[in-house]
């Protein structure tokens, strides 16, 4: 058995997966973990609710495994499954309490130890995100966090790219106004 390493295709290691090595899921996990828990936190705005998220997400995928098709993309796939994680979460915390709150905690962690401009930014970021509702804030994280193309997120999400273009759109109008030191032109 050869050592993993980081030039081999997400493809292959989930064919080592899938043939028994423990090493390859905990490279698939190494290599999308972070962006898997930095979408979850935006898109919940709670760092417990993300964790659990993405731990369910990891644990489904696995269960799925054999589903996965190379011709997907495997971080789309993964976030195919987080993104429905996401809205079961959302919708599950939304029969609890009327509104999202932001974590504050989840905002600093998910930022570089040391850098204030980056954790400031972070938490301009949070409160702008705040105001939308999860298909907006989704659509607007996969495009422009992710920098997914429009194609890959309607197969992720199953929303038309007309559809998805407007919610971006819309996401983009609102964070701009209402993320202090973004230009309003």
């Amino acid at each position: 058995m050869r050592e993993l390493d980081g030039l081999t295709s997400d493809a292959e290691v989930v064919a080592r997966a899938l043939a028994g090595e423990p090493e390859a899921r905990a490279m698939l996990v190494g290599r999308h973990h972070t962006s898997c828990l930095r979408l979850a936190r935006h898109l919940l705005g709670d760092d417990s609710d993300a964790e659990d998220a993405v731990q369910d997400t990891f644990i489904r995928a696995f269960t799925a495994l054999r589903q996965y098709e190379e011709r997907d993309r495997f971080r789309a796939w993964l976030f195919r499954i987080l993104v429905h994680r996401c809205r079961s979460a959302a919708s599950h915390r939304a029969r609890r309490r009327e509104r999202f709150v932001i974590d504050e905690h989840a905002v600093l962690g998910a930022g570089v130890d040391g850098d204030e401009r980056l954790v400031d930014a972070q938490r301009s970021l949070a409160r702008a995100l705040t105001g939308l509702d999860l298909a907006h804030r989704e659509a607007f994280l996969l495009k422009v966090g992710e920098e997914m193309e429009y194609d890959e997120i309607s197969r992720l999400t199953g929303v038309g790219v007309p559809a998805l273009k407007m919610r971006v759109k819309r996401a983009r109008d609102h964070v701009r106004a209402h993320w202090p030191g973004v230009r309003h032109d």
